[in-house]
């Protein structure tokens, strides 16, 4: 097996691609992590604008968090007739761009393609975060222990979803079961000691209240509680990576990481407060993660502590993984319908879409070398493309349920609630987060719109000036003027002429005299390749010198092709590029590249009668 089959796996063929979808087990730590992994800051991103109201504010997160799995459970219901309804994948941007137009379908697309960027990277540098908290001594390394964890990410995304899921199946089970673990445990103690459980070690005193409960600040809590609902349209885009029965695997799926979130969050809201576990200040000395302190009020400090916080940060640091599944699928969606560059439809050796990785890879390494692998203050615009995204996808089912046979009511009541609710949700977070970054979306979609636009047009325009509907044109089929760039007489000369002859009677082979030595090409030519063609009684191709004052080879040359063609209006030009290959890719550098310089000359200053040959000598 080869270096690249050992690291990337074997090549897959397309008949292989039913036996790399996945089941629901591996399915959750594919499609699961994004959503899973917010328990970890989603609660705490809210506790965080509470500490302003001291202990008073432990009693806010309650009903805020209930509202936020209330809100869930909508979007679940939503998300279960998505899949029914698109069993081939029923991403946002599909539901919106079939049922609301092409207008609202760009929205979404633009929404979920920046939510995916800035899922990876500031996934990956709050793993690096957290582990850097832990560790210190690392902090100078933060940028490359990111891009470490991103290469890593890629290279076992590259190998499949298949690999993926496997790859990421202990840490993701392993984080799952400390943290239920945990909950369990705590709410027994709260509840045999009658809701004020003794912590067995004492979280952090809260400071006191410096300011009162408005309505602004519960919207603004809210807000930013909503990060926890980030990453759970994943499974609807990824459908088709499941094994049969398909829609049941996947909505089987939803299933468990929805209840699994709703766990999570309401566990770590009612534990926070019956253990008065408040938000420490992240900027602050001592600071210490809610989860930190959860699992020390319950747990200890002992191994069991270690082992969950080190489950936590591996989920953290992989919840970027969702993104390597979704965005992909995401692109070639687009890229279906002429939105994004076609390339994006292409599948690779494992039968991925890895341009789609590659571009993601791109983006993310770019965020995290611009912010300097620190992307903490772009967790709050995660909400915003992922609630733009729920509301056209539930009401563009709503409009798709209307226009199926039957009555729908029922669902159309389900998807219109969710499309209402994420609705008002969106504004909520768009007018609470504006100051903090939200503009930034406000700006990102349109002008990420506004390209994909363009990109449409741009094939739309190829696309009628290349369309035909007529027979093959047959007139006018005379031999093509030849033309052959002559440096000296050698091998890949000959080869050249040769076939130049082949062609047509009207070679012509043209030498730039840049260094003075034409006499010695003319005596070249007539010894070697006149005398033999007169000999033999074939047409004998003219010799044409260009002249060069100053040693310029290409752009003379070029300059003649385009006078020739003009001076035979009548005649397809055809050039042929005699080129040396090596065997080596490192003696390319040890050969001069004119040929290949010559290429992109002609290309961009040729016309539809210009055409280039590649004569190529192996050596």
């Amino acid at each position: 097996m080869s270096f690249l089959g050992f690291l990337m796996g074997k090549p897959l063929a397309s008949s292989e691609e039913r036996a790399e979808c996945i089941g629901p087990i591996a399915g959750i730590p594919v499609f699961g992590l994004d959503a899973l992994s917010s328990a970890a800051y989603g609660p705490e991103a809210a506790l965080t604008l509470l500490i302003p109201l001291g202990m008073a504010g432990i009693a806010h997160i309650v009903p805020i968090s209930l509202a936020i799995i209330a809100l869930l459970a909508i979007v679940f219901f939503s998300y279960c007739q998505t899949i029914d309804a698109y069993p081939h994948g029923g991403g946002s941007y599909t539901v919106a761009s079939e049922n609301l137009g092409e207008t609202a379908g760009l929205f979404a697309a633009a929404a979920l393609m920046i939510d995916y960027i800035l899922n990876a990277a500031v996934g990956i540098s709050a793993g690096v975060g957290a582990l850097v908290s832990a560790f210190p001594k690392l902090q100078p390394h933060t940028l490359a222990l990111c891009l470490v964890i991103l290469a890593l990410l890629t290279l076992i995304n590259m190998r499949g979803t298949k690999d993926a899921g496997a790859a990421f199946l202990i840490p993701t089970y392993l984080f799952l079961g400390t943290l239920l673990l945990v909950i369990g445990v705590g709410a027994f103690r709260a509840i045999t000691a009658h809701g004020h459980p003794v912590p067995v070690i004492v979280p952090p005193h809260l400071p006191a209240a410096t300011s009162m409960i408005s309505l602004w600040l519960i919207l603004k809590v809210f807000a930013s509680g909503c990060t926890a609902m980030t990453g759970v349209e994943a499974v609807s885009n990824g459908v088709v990576a499941f094994r049969e029965p398909i829609q049941k695997n996947a909505k089987r799926t939803l299933t468990i990481i929805i209840v699994l979130l709703m766990i999570f969050l309401a566990g770590i809201a009612l534990l926070c407060r019956a253990y008065n576990i408040g938000a420490t200040d992240p900027t602050g000395a001592g600071y210490q993660s809610i989860l930190s302190q959860l699992i020390s009020a319950v747990m200890g400090r002992g191994w069991f502590y270690y082992v969950s916080i080190g489950s936590i940060l591996a989920v953290l640091a992989l919840s970027a993984n969702t993104s390597f599944a979704d965005f992909p699928r995401l692109t070639r969606a687009i890229a279906q319908r002429d939105y994004l560059p076609h390339v994006f439809q292409i599948r690779g050796r494992r039968l991925l879409y890895s341009h789609g990785i590659v571009a993601l890879v791109g983006f993310t390494a770019a965020l995290l070398i611009v912010f300097g692998g620190v992307t903490d203050r772009l967790i709050p615009l995660f909400a915003i493309g992922a609630f733009l995204a729920f509301t056209l996808s539930q009401a563009g089912m709503v409009v798709h349920w209307k226009r199926q046979p039957g009555n729908h009511l029922h669902r159309m009541i389900v998807n219109g609630i969710g499309a209402f609710a994420t609705g008002i949700t969106l504004i909520v977070v768009l007018v609470a987060k504006f100051k903090d970054g939200a503009w930034i979306t406000a700006l990102l979609v349109p002008a990420l719109i506004l390209l994909m636009v363009s990109i449409k047009r741009h094939y739309s325009s190829v696309r009628s000036e290349i369309a035909i509907d007529r027979p093959l044109n047959i007139d006018n089929l005379a031999h093509p003027f030849v033309v052959l760039p002559l440096d000296g007489w050698t091998r890949i000369s000959e080869k050249g002429l040769r076939f130049a002859l082949k062609l047509s009677d009207h070679v012509e082979a043209v030498h730039v005299d840049a260094e003075d030595c034409r006499e010695q090409v003319a005596e070249l030519w007539e010894r070697d390749v006149a005398l033999p063609l007169r000999s033999a009684g074939h047409i004998v191709p003219e010799l044409v010198f260009v002249e060069s004052p100053y040693r310029f080879v290409l752009l003379p040359l070029v300059d003649h092709i385009l006078q020739l063609e003009r001076n035979h209006p009548e005649r397809q030009i055809a050039v042929l590029i005699p080129e040396l290959v090596v065997k080596n890719w490192w003696q390319t550098p040890l050969h001069n590249q004119r040929s290949q310089l010559l290429k992109l000359l002609l290309l961009l200053r040729g016309n539809q009668r210009i055409m280039v040959i590649n004569i190529p000598w192996y050596l």
